[in-house]
Parts: C-alpha cells; structure tokens; sequence
C-alpha cells in the first residue's frame, strides 16, 4: 500500500519558483519507493534547489597609490616565489579534495553578487578603497506564489598592513540567513574569513591574493508544521531523527589577481577562481554520512574603464559549476559621477542589467553618496517558469559603507585599492 507525505518544504529553481515535494511513503518493503528517513536526507541537501550561485565579482577595486611614498623596494624573485607559493597553496586545496560524492546540493545565491563578496570568492575580501567595508543585502523571492523564500546577507571586512612593502590582510566575517515555506526551512551560516594580498610590483597597481573562509552552518525546520501519515493514524509524526536541526563546518578557498590595465589606475581588471565546501560537510537530519555537499567552483572576471572624466562603465561575468549545475551570469553597469571634482564627486549614479543565462533578466539601480551605497534590483523571469509566475521573480535591497580609519589607516602605509 502506498502513502503520500506531504512536506512544504519549497525547491528554489535559479529564477526562485517555489514547488512542493511530494514524497512517497510505501508502508509494504516490497513495493518501497523511498522512506521518510532517505526522503528528509534528500531534502537536506536538495533544498536550496537552484541553479549555483554564480558570485558575480564587481571588478575588484585595484589599487592605486594614496598619498604614500614608496620607500621599500622588494626583490623580484622573492615577490615570484611568494606568488607561486600562494598558487601552490590554492591548487593543493583544490585537488586534495577532489574525490567522488555521493550526494548533491546548490547554493543560495543573490542577483547583486557585486554585494555579497565573501560568498562568491574568499580572496575578493579587501579589494576596496577603505579600510573597513560592512554590506548588507535582502532577497524577498515569490510572494505572489507562495511562503517566499527570505535571504539576508551581511558581510563585514578589516584590512590591515603587514610586512615592509604594500602587501596587506584582511579579515573578515560573513553571515547569511535564508528561511522559506510551510515548515520555516531555515539555514544560519556564520564565516569568518581571512585574505592574504601579496604586491607584485612597487610601480604597478597589481596584487595576488589567497583567501580562506570557513564557520558553523546550521539548518533546521518547524516540526509541529510538518504533516505525516503518521500523525493522521497515531497522532504523532513517526519520524526517528532526534531533533529538526543539525550543524556542520563548511570552507572555502579562493585565489584572485587585480591589476590595472594601464597608466590610468581607475581602469583595471580582476580574475578569480573559487573552491566552496572543500571539506564535503555531512549534510542530513539522520546524520547519513552518505549524504554530503558537493564541492562548488566559481570562476570570476571583470573590468572597469572610464569613458570619460566622470563616467565609467563596468563589465563582469561568472560560471558556476556544483555538482551537475553549471550557471552563467554576466552584464554591465554605467556610472554617472555627479559633482564639480571628478575626483570627488557628490553622488555616483549606476544603472545597468545582468543576465543569468535561461533564468532572469536582472535590471540594477545604485547610488553612491560617500560613503555609503544603496542599489535595488529585480530578478524578471524569462525561464521556463515564466508562464506560472507571470515573469515575475525577487527583488533584493543593498546597503553597504566604506571608509579609512582616522588613525593608523592603510593609506599611509600601502597602495590603497580603488574602485
């Protein structure tokens, strides 16, 4: 005989439609489909489903000189055999870790990926013009269709000099929030982050930098609001795991290069390369150590050129691969200084769009009032899905801030990143 469990416990599709699994319960072992137990490992893992975030990089703020004399000069060999230490580090990592999974599972991901640093690359911490960066992002998702899915973001980051010459580090924090559906399926994530920014020229704005990101993950759900055939036969939900939650450690590895592309420093350019859930954490309510997160790379690039005196245009772009899931997103932003100082103005205004490929069109408003920035953006579906959602996706709200310390800051000691 064959039960039907039903558990709203919302799929995310890269355009964020909502569905309902439907899991079947077969009470006879011989005509067993999938027990509750295999059917809540699966949602552990599968319930962010969605195509990969794609961690777009805003064109990292490559560095230029800020106020400082250059008093140290750093051999070239020395400065080769750090960068390919860091190099050797990175792919290390990488491979070490490349073993076969058994189970599955895609990132949450924000359309203003240019806020969410941290997430889509450790390494792209501190590439800034400041000292401290603090950036918020919210994504309320499908409203009109179901309990959306709800995703904040804040990230936090402190640079600080090291050594004689321009190299620095930064260390850093990242936390995320998601919550969506029935049930109240929540992930908590808590990483700190650390980057190491070696200078590859006392002439040159350009830096190599090897970053490390790892903390405590923790998911769980409302277990009064599930319903079972269980609670309707015996007036309780029949389920063996102790407890609707769990906590694992994740990690990341990230390695990045920004440089200027000419004379002008405000033009400059960044590529990157990612390496998310190195340590393949387990990831089910039954503690099923067949059930583990696949590993995640993000492949990251972009470029910022000045059109003229007060305007600029940027160009970035990102793929994704986790698992089976691969994930293309790319597009521009125009900027528009506003002011008498170039240099200086009053306000940067932005405007532009990004694609991500067979799922949203993603138009992006932003306003720079230093030294704070807010942007707005809206995900218009032109997936599949397109027809039961009407077009219509999430909007996300950023905030972030920037800024030097008065005392002891960076600038006096290194080449500051400019953006």
């Amino acid at each position: 005989m064959k039960k039907n469990i039903q558990y709203s416990i919302p799929a995310r599709p890269a355009g964020g439609f909502n569905v309902q699994f439907l899991i079947d319960r077969v009470s006879s072992s011989k005509n067993k489909v999938m027990n509750t137990s295999e059917s809540l490992n699966m949602l552990s893992y599968d319930q962010n489903v969605q195509v990969p975030m794609i961690s777009i990089g805003m064109p990292t703020e490559t560095s230029a000189r800020c106020d400082a004399t250059d008093e140290h000069s750093s051999n070239a060999a020395g400065i080769k055999k750090i960068a390919e230490h860091l190099i050797k580090i990175f792919f290390a990592v990488v491979l070490t870790h490349n073993l076969p999974l058994t189970a599955h599972s895609q990132d949450i991901h924000f359309s203003q990926f240019f806020e969410t640093p941290l997430l889509r690359n450790p390494s792209l911490a501190g590439i800034f013009k400041g000292d401290i960066r603090v950036q918020a992002v919210y994504r309320d998702q499908w409203n009109s269709v179901t309990n959306a899915y709800k995703t904040g973001s804040v990230n936090a980051e402190f640079k600080m000099p090291i050594g004689k010459g321009n190299d620095f580090v930064t260390a850093g924090m990242q936390l995320l929030y998601d919550k969506a559906g029935t049930i109240g399926w929540t992930s908590t994530q808590v990483l700190p982050a650390l980057n190491y920014h070696k200078s590859l020229s006392n002439e040159w704005n350009s830096y190599l930098s090897l970053g490390f990101m790892g903390g405590i993950v923790n998911r769980r759900f409302d277990r009064s609001k599930m319903t079972t055939n269980s609670q309707y036969d015996f007036g309780i939900d029949g389920e063996n795991f102790s407890t609707p939650s769990y906590s694992y450690a994740d990690g990341s590895v990230g390695i990045s290069l920004n440089s200027q592309v000419n004379a002008n420093a405000d033009n400059n350019f960044f590529i990157g390369a990612a390496y998310h859930h190195f340590n393949k954490p387990k990831n089910s309510f039954y503690q099923n150590t067949n059930f583990t997160l696949i590993p995640k790379y993000v492949f990251s690039g972009g470029i910022k050129l000045s059109v003229a005196d007060n305007s600029f245009i940027t160009l970035q772009g990102d793929y994704s691969s986790q698992g089976g899931t691969k994930e293309i997103i790319g597009g521009f932003l125009y900027g528009l200084k506003l002011g008498d100082d170039p240099e200086n103005p009053l306000y940067v205004i932005h405007g532009g769009a990004f694609m991500r490929w067979n799922d949203a069109l993603v138009p992006v408003v932003k306003i720079d009032y230093n030294p704070f920035s807010v942007a707005l953006s809206y995900d218009v579906n032109i997936s599949k899905l397109k027809p039961s959602s009407y077009g219509r996706g999430g909007f996300e709200l950023s905030i972030s801030y920037s800024g030097f310390k008065k005392n002891n800051s960076t600038v006096e000691y290194m080449r500051c990143p400019r953006f």
